[in-house]
């Protein structure tokens, strides 16, 4: 068993007493410019048991009083086991289907990944790889979050490239003899979820058949390599997350010299993993939003330093959006083999020599909508065609940072599934 990274974990769901609807909250990477929606979901749980007192929104994360935030989480999390609301579940997998909330269902399972098998520096060949840049400023602050806390709860969706569908789909014929540990609604238009635990035959099933792609003749066959380093889980969503638990893990080695940390639990992460070839999974570029500058200089430079024009005479553009009114333009001098590399390699030079603010926004009519109403610029990206995903981080090496998101930010993870990170 366990061939691969992907690993069966023991996994805490919440007992049947607990009304999941409000259990269940989105990604704590979502609607980073949008307060309103979160202040919905405080009134949604209001004093139930929920993950939304587990985890930290990124909304807040540069807010004044962040380290009682953390502070409150761990005591949650702390209060919540010693209060006996999680069933545990040893040795397990949970098969999820997500209907998602334009009707079309997700498939994955969820267990967990050895962060000895993952490296998110550049140039990796581990067979667990980051697909964008990680950026190492954003790893300390969750680390906080991570340091003294008994739970982790994950957003991370790991994909894998089995177009025959040969280790998540087959499960669906087999729920009528699983445990159902859940099955419920999610709340603001998060569609439906549901979860069963994995037998033991069914678990061999699914390592048999990840240990098959992981074959290193047919991976090199499959992508027309020769003596490549096998990538079989390549990140979906939940990239910052996944380098966190790893830096947390090789930062708990280091100040335990000696000490055998093989089988201590922060040595995994748990995750989802979910087949790159499912019908559900959209990929979509995300967009920037960029305020606080001098709009007028940026665009000037921008211009410059891209060779932008309204004519079509490169494969490369973006759409300006600007005080209600939005431009198409062409990259005529590229930095990068991606429009969003072309445009974040200057922002990110701009943005250190003349400060401001960029967030990264899911959906079009949002980044709209978000430019006016902070008087900034919003840059609307062309869509990443997901079949070139593995390809070119086998050959290239990650993308630039939020490059692609898949579908819609309501379809993101919810968190349900915990689990213990402390011996």
């Amino acid at each position: 068993m366990n061939s691969t990274a992907f690993h069966n974990a023991n996994i805490l769901v919440p007992k049947n007493s607990v009304d999941m609807y409000k259990w269940s909250v989105i990604a704590c990477d979502q609607y980073t410019s949008e307060p309103e929606y979160w202040n919905q979901v405080y009134s949604n749980v209001d004093s139930s048991p929920s993950t939304l007192n587990l985890i930290l929104p990124e909304l807040y994360l540069e807010d004044d009083d962040v380290a009682s935030r953390i502070g409150n989480i761990h005591d949650s999390m702390n209060k919540y086991l010693s209060d006996g609301i999680f069933d545990e579940y040893s040795n397990a997998m949970i098969y999820v289907e997500r209907m998602q909330s334009n009707g079309i269902l997700r498939q994955g399972i969820v267990g967990a990944i050895d962060l000895e098998k993952y490296d998110f520096s550049k140039g990796s060949t581990s067979e667990v790889r980051a697909t964008e840049a990680t950026v190492i400023e954003r790893i300390p602050p969750r680390i906080k979050v991570r340091q003294g806390a008994p739970l982790e709860l994950p957003h991370i969706m790991i994909l894998i490239d089995d177009p025959d569908n040969t280790v998540i789909e087959p499960l669906a014929a087999k729920t009528a003899s699983m445990n159902k540990l859940y099955d419920t609604e999610l709340m603001q238009n998060g569609g439906s979820i549901k979860g069963w635990l994995v037998d033991e035959n069914a678990q061999e099933a699914v390592d048999t058949a990840l240990s098959a792609l992981a074959d290193p003749d047919t991976f090199n066959s499959k992508y027309g390599l020769s003596n490549s380093h096998v990538l079989l889980y390549a990140m979906g969503d939940g990239n910052h997350s996944l380098a966190t638990a790893k830096e947390f893990y090789e930062q708990l080695k280091k100040a335990n010299p000696g000490k055998d940390l093989s089988n201590h639990p922060a040595r995994y992460a748990l995750a989802e993993i979910v087949n790159l070839h499912s019908p559900a999974l959209k990929f979509e570029a995300i967009h920037r939003l960029v305020y606080n500058v001098d709009c007028e200089k940026l665009v000037s430079e921008l211009t410059d330093s891209l060779a932008l024009s309204e004519d079509a005479v490169s494969d490369q553009y973006i759409i300006l959006c600007s005080n209600g009114s939005d431009k198409k333009l062409y990259i005529n001098k590229k930095s990068s083999n991606l429009s969003v590399g072309s445009l974040q390699n200057f922002l990110d030079k701009f943005l250190k020599d003349n400060g401001g603010k960029i967030d990264y926004i899911h959906g079009a009519d949002t980044v709209k909508a978000l430019a006016d109403k902070h008087n900034g610029l919003g840059f609307i990206l062309p869509d990443m065609d997901k079949s070139q995903l593995f390809p070119t981080v086998i050959k290239d090496g990650a993308l630039p940072r939020k490059t692609f998101s898949m579908g819609h930010a309501e379809d993101k993870r919810f968190y349900i599934e915990a689990r213990k990170i402390t011996e």
